[in-house]
């Protein structure tokens, strides 16, 4: 198979202007955008549409309404926003809870190693810690054959764990596009052996098998297109003007992502580190995304004071949650995000578990990752980690999707210090016996420690309860009684029915 060379700037320099051509329209109607506030109501606009997908959400009705905040939803990506339109918006991903996160590019090729050395820190970042020329890092591209990549087997990994979305890097910080983008040939598909677009492949997948696909975008920091960086530039050939960076390569970059994958894809944008962003860089993205997808659910890392609309926490769980806000906390399995083969430091599947339901009972989603390697697989330990929670999940799901954070509080006792995933300190919750999650009718009490005089105790619950039963033995016998001092579950077997964590289902 003939392959086109790794891209380096003369290619560029030689091929963009004719490329970006085709993105005039696009620019022009930009530079229309950018007089006008970069708070502006939004306006519904064609799509390029892919077969119906029964996935697609509902386009949101445009607000009639002054551009104000609804005081009740402070933070949103849509100016104007009423509490009843966000709640239809972020419907599907509140109710979903469980995602999963994948960190793939050319970073998986040395895999942690530079020139037979191990290089500290995240896989993903070896680029930038260990200071490779452009030159250099671009030949890595060659060896990223993706020979054994199965999109099927990606999302299947993903829905055998209970999740019900996936975000992938279509861009990491490498700058490298992991799909078929026209903007410059350092891309998968014109500078490594796979020669496809495994979006494309992923996006057909996620539909087949009901699960929503989204994208991480490295808006902002790009080592090989002249984006920024954050421990500053290191190789002559990285100086490039930010602005240029963002109007040639970010915006028809995101034009493509947002264009070419159908209606119902991206679900999500999740944007990174937004170095050297300012409102103005930031406003001009922003109307792409308000223009070619409105309603289009963010985080809050696109940068110039715009917070999306998910607060995303990484690598921690935060004491308390964040009460009235929607989030996400992105966590690894093991300690990197992108595939770096020494580091088999893993979490347990008793780990994630817990993980999981902490965050659900703060009213929060997980977005967890794995990083495959430059063959296109998964880490074996990662798949059985999520067999393992999906073996859970199918017995306790309940508990989980469609959740909203605990009635009470008292059970995630006071913060104290932690450190989090990157060895910095942070507030985690005391409290570790039990979690509790509510939806209409029902609220879960999950238990990590058992006890065994088969009595639980919780505090009190405003609704009249008319049953308790066990998700894991519906079958069971259990008696509840309700005083002011508090709830009592009586009949519980001996021995806990999960090892993990146990679901009490008390319903009102």
């Amino acid at each position: 198979m003939n392959v086109t060379p790794a891209w380096n700037p003369s290619l560029t320099k030689r091929t963009l202007p004719a490329k970006l051509a085709a993105y005039r329209p696009v620019f022009l109607a930009l530079l229309t955008l950018s007089v006008a506030p970069v708070f502006g109501q939004y306006t519904t606009a064609p799509v390029v549409a892919a077969s119906p997908s029964p996935m697609a959400s509902p386009a949101p009705v445009a607000p009639k309404v002054k551009p104000t905040p609804d005081p009740e939803h402070p933070t949103s990506s849509i100016p104007g926003e009423t509490r009843e339109q966000r709640d239809i918006r972020m419907a599907w991903w509140r109710n979903a809870k469980f995602g999963m996160f994948i960190h793939w590019g050319v970073y998986s090729v040395p895999a942690g190693y530079y020139h037979g050395k191990p290089v500290a820190g995240i896989g993903e970042w070896i680029m930038h810690n260990a200071k490779i020329p452009m030159a250099e890092y671009q030949q890595y591209a060659k060896d990223f054959t993706a020979d054994k990549f199965d999109p099927a087997a990606f999302v299947g990994a993903a829905k055998s764990a209970g999740m019900k979305y996936i975000v992938i890097t279509a861009k990491h910080h490498e700058g490298f596009a992991m799909f078929d983008s026209k903007v410059n040939d350092w891309t998968i598909v014109r500078a490594t052996p796979f020669a496809r677009d495994p979006l494309a492949a992923l996006a057909v997948e996620c539909r087949k098998q009901g699960i929503r696909l989204g994208f991480y975008y490295s808006q902002a920091q790009d080592w090989n297109n002249g984006g920024a960086a954050a421990g500053g530039k290191w190789d002559p050939a990285q100086q490039h003007n930010m602005d240029d960076y963002i109007d040639h390569t970010a915006i028809p970059q995101i034009t493509e992502l947002l264009s070419n994958y159908g209606s119902d894809t991206p679900a999500v944008i999740w944007w990174d580190t937004p170095v050297d962003m300012n409102r103005a860089r930031a406003g001009r993205i922003e109307a792409v995304v308000r223009k070619l997808r409105p309603g289009l659910i963010q985080n809050d890392r696109l940068g110039g004071g715009l917070r999306g609309d998910t607060q995303t926490p990484e690598q921690k769980i935060p004491a308390q949650g964040y009460p009235g806000r929607d989030w996400e906390a992105c966590m690894t399995m093991n300690d990197t995000w992108g595939f770096k083969k020494d580091d088999t430091h893993w979490k347990s599947s008793a780990t994630i578990i817990h993980n999981l339901v902490d965050i659900a009972s703060k009213g929060g989603n997980y977005l967890l990752n794995v990083g495959p390697d430059s063959h296109g697989e998964i880490p074996a330990a990662s798949i059985e980690r999520l067999a393992e929670v999906g073996k859970w999940m199918q017995v306790n799901g309940d508990a989980i999707y469609g959740t909203t954070a605990t009635p009470f509080g008292s059970e995630l006792g006071k913060p104290v210090a932690a450190l989090d995933g990157y060895g910095k300190k942070t507030m985690v919750s005391s409290g570790n016996a039990w979690r509790a999650t509510k939806k209409p009718g029902h609220i879960y009490l999950i238990v990590f420690q058992w006890p065994t005089n088969g009595v639980f105790s919780a505090p009190v619950v405003a609704q009249k309860l008319a049953a308790a039963t066990l998700l894991a033995d519906p079958t069971a016998k259990l008696s509840v009684t309700q005083d002011a001092s508090g709830t009592t579950i009586s009949g519980l077997p001996s021995t806990a029915p999960d090892p993990v964590a146990s679901v009490i289902d008390l319903q009102y």
